[in-house]
């Protein structure tokens, strides 16, 4: 790839679509399409055009997001009316033929509008510095996001820093960095991040990148580092600094006291949320739609009931797409089951339909994750949940794990979480940690707080991977270690004669 010298760049066309209540004077504007040096980068407002378009672009890869997340893991798998080649995802039998995803996720296009952004913005004197200063934090913080996804995903890869003079970068012969390269770049971008940032833990919105994202990002880094490229106790400490600075100076994060009341449509930005991804009424559904494809459209609702209500099921008051079609994914019944039935997070993940026979429900025909209700328009459903990419809770049970790494009592934060949970029902003598059966391991303590705290929010495949290998297989199909990173697709492979195929595939 050539370094610019001069800039004719032309920009893959960036929506500028309003997904910020309140902000529809910087969002509502028109594309920008085939900017050049002669036209761009002229004013401000060009500037905070620009970072607008790369937040929204990132909010099109939310469903990408969830299915590296957590589409191999051990939530999903049930299936129903049709067998078709999502199963490859859950029975971990992704091949060189079927890859899941293509092209990495698309991510090096949207790493290649912040390497632009990046080039533009550092020598610029057309900005205020507090705002110079708040564009390059969120720049370095998201380009470091994309490629820890990257990197958790695939493994070694090919490090792009600098923009692209082509629409064809990614058909560049470049071989791939290894992990320790990868790994050490992402960990400059967060200092880069943090540095521009400096102290400066303002929320502009938290739809928009923030220091206090970044922090989390440090965090979880550092936390894959210390178990997974030998950063021991030193990376450890550095994940408990991030969660702590961020307890520190934002003191008005926190817990909501009812778990459901974190993703209600009415209630969005929420004191609980630290970053996450806009989905609004007419604006841009969950996940751009995909969601109706995956975790709901799955049977015909007029056969079977809800047991817990003792009720029909219907299109109206249940997360269900249609009176029928192919089920895709759904979770499935033996994790709804490992909830206790007095913890809320229960019935407010996942709702199971049954059918009735003889007066009895039997026959559990499948699952829905029920964390997501949107709101309705026109008498009808809408899917228009914010997906939380960060929250406190998640600054909670990783503080837990850092603790748990070096040697600390991590039992305050789990416990935070489990009360929230268990609400009136909470008993610390039977709740609390360490009290349950599966706090005599931290680690399987950790993983299991997430699994029921994180269904649906693209961490469950991750959090096994960081865990380490042995956790993968004990939960998931994957039995073998090349199953533990992606297989690259060939026309990737194919406009990059310098990229080889992960080993196993």
């Amino acid at each position: 790839m050539k370094t610019m010298k001069k800039l004719y760049l032309v920009i893959f066309v960036i929506t500028i679509i309003a997904f910020m209540e309140g902000c529809e004077d910087v969002l509502d504007l028109s594309p920008v399409s085939s900017v050049t040096d002669v036209n761009y980068w002229k004013t401000p407002e060009q500037f905070e055009t620009f970072i607008t378009g790369v937040h929204s672009r990132l909010r099109t890869h939310a469903f990408t997001l969830e299915q590296l997340g957590e589409f191999r893991s051990d939530i999903y798998g049930e299936t129903g009316d049709g067998s078709i080649v999502f199963e490859r995802w859950h029975l971990n039998t992704l091949n060189a033929e079927y890859t899941g995803l293509s092209s990495f996720g698309g991510f090096y296009t949207n790493i290649n509008q912040l390497n632009l952004f990046i080039s533009k913005t550092l020598p610029t004197n057309l900005l205020p510095k507090k705002d110079k200063d708040y564009y390059l934090g969120q720049a370095y913080g998201m380009r470091a996001f994309y490629y820890f996804h990257l990197l958790r995903s695939w493994g070694d890869l090919v490090l792009h820093k600098d923009p692209s003079t082509s629409f064809d970068f990614d058909n560049l012969a470049k071989a791939a960095s290894p992990v320790t390269e990868v790994m050490n770049f992402i960990k400059q971008d967060i200092d880069s991040s943090a540095y521009h940032f400096a102290n400066d833990y303002s929320f502009k919105t938290k739809v928009f990148w923030s220091k206090a994202a970044t922090l989390m990002l440090q965090a979880e880094v550092y936390l894959w580092s210390a178990r997974q490229i030998g950063g021991g106790n030193p990376d450890a400490s550095k994940a408990k600094a991030a969660l702590t600075e961020i307890q520190t100076n934002i003191p008005a994060l926190g817990l909501l006291p009812n778990f459901k009341d974190v993703f209600a449509y009415a209630n969005k930005e929420n004191k609980e949320i630290i970053f996450t991804l806009r989905f609004k009424l007419n604006e841009y559904n969950f996940f751009g739609g995909n969601y109706t494809q995956f975790l709901r459209r799955w049977v015909s609702v007029s056969n079977y009931y809800d047991s817990i209500g003792n009720r029909k099921l219907n299109t109206t008051d249940d997360i269900i797409l249609t009176e029928g079609g192919g089920h895709y994914v759904s979770p499935h019944t033996y994790i709804w089951r490992q909830f206790s039935d007095v913890d809320s997070r229960k019935l407010e993940s996942i709702r199971g339909a049954y059918k009735l026979e003889s007066g009895q429900y039997v026959k559990t025909s499948g699952n829905w994750v029920s964390k997501y209700k949107g709101t309705f328009d026109l008498g009808l459903r809408v899917m228009v949940d914010d997906w939380p990419i960060y929250r406190y809770a998640d600054l909670l049970l990783m503080l837990a794990e850092a603790k748990s790494l070096l040697g600390e009592d991590p039992a305050s934060e789990i416990n935070l979480v489990r009360t929230r949970a268990f609400g009136a029902n909470y008993q610390e003598a039977v709740h609390g940690y360490p009290n349950q059966p599966v706090d005599a391991d931290i680690n399987e303590a950790l993983l299991k707080e997430r699994l029921f705290e994180f269904i649906c929010e693209g961490k469950r495949w991750y959090d096994l991977r960081r865990f380490g290998k042995e956790y993968v297989f004990k939960y998931t199909t994957a039995s073998e270690d090349y199953q533990l990173l992606w297989p690259i697709d060939k026309t990737t492979l194919t406009n990059n004669r310098s990229l080889v195929q992960n080993p196993g595939y």
